[in-house]
């Protein structure tokens, strides 16, 4: 669902998408943007290492498709969190860049 959206005509690209993630992390790290939380970044990121990481809460080996439940659901959520949050600090980035209308005319 989260690529769907994604992928709708008229959103941001997953390439521009991806390309915003280093730019919103810093934003939020330095206080500008207050779209997020350093907790949320926190949690994105301890999901990214949970996902890569050989140790799991449910081990694949043991438990076969079980094992993988978490590693999906957790990946579902970063998906749609990474959605929702780059496309809420593009359209703020977007918002901070342009000329308000009362200068332009």
């Amino acid at each position: 669902m989260a690529v769907r959206s994604a992928l709708t005509p008229g959103t941001p690209g997953l390439l521009e998408r991806a390309a915003a993630v280093p730019r919103m992390v810093g934003a939020t790290l330095r206080g500008e943007y207050a779209g997020t939380t350093r907790w949320h970044l926190l949690a994105l990121f301890g999901g990214l290492l949970y996902v890569l990481s050989p140790i799991d809460l449910v081990p694949e080996g043991l438990l076969a498709v079980i094992g993988l439940a978490d590693d999906a659901v957790l990946l579902a959520w970063m998906a749609a969190a990474l959605v929702t949050d780059t496309e809420d600090f593009l359209r703020w980035e977007h918002g901070r860049h342009t000329v308000p209308s009362h200068v332009v005319g």
